[in-house]
């Protein structure tokens, strides 16, 4: 089987496995939107991208994927805990007008991520790749 997308699947979905996990042991319930939730620990998108640009690295070396796969891991990384983050904040400032305002409204807003849940799912990311790696 191909060690790239074996790694990146694993990385990315077992970063959302420890996502739900941790939210067992928080609120002792888990929900269908618990299965596709953004932000919190760790990244998965995150996980996904390092995981990615990490495999590449290790199976060709410096190649133009890797570095195809560097810039993006870059962006995502960059969007997760800035743009999205800010986008989050300010959604639960305006969530919480609206509820002092006796506003009846359903708004949607995901929060981005702390910088610590980046660097968890980068470290998932680049740990499950060297381990495909070594053992594939």
């Amino acid at each position: 089987m191909n060690k790239i997308i074996v790694a990146v699947v694993l990385a990315g979905f077992g970063a959302q496995l420890l996502k739900l996990i941790m939210l067992w042991f928080r609120h002792k319930s888990l929900s269908w939107h618990d299965l596709v939730v953004t932000g919190g620990m760790p990244s998965s998108h995150t996980a996904f991208v390092v995981s990615l640009a990490t495999i590449i690295y290790l199976e060709e070396g410096v190649s133009t994927a890797f570095a195809v796969s560097l810039v993006l891991a870059l962006i995502v990384i960059r969007d997760a805990f800035g743009v999205r983050r800010t986008v989050g904040e300010e959604g639960q400032v305006i969530s919480n007008i609206l509820t002092k305002l006796k506003m009846k409204t359903t708004t949607h807003f995901s929060v981005g991520h702390t910088p610590g849940q980046v660097l968890v799912g980068a470290l998932v990311g680049f740990l499950v790749s060297v381990l495909i790696y070594l053992l594939a």
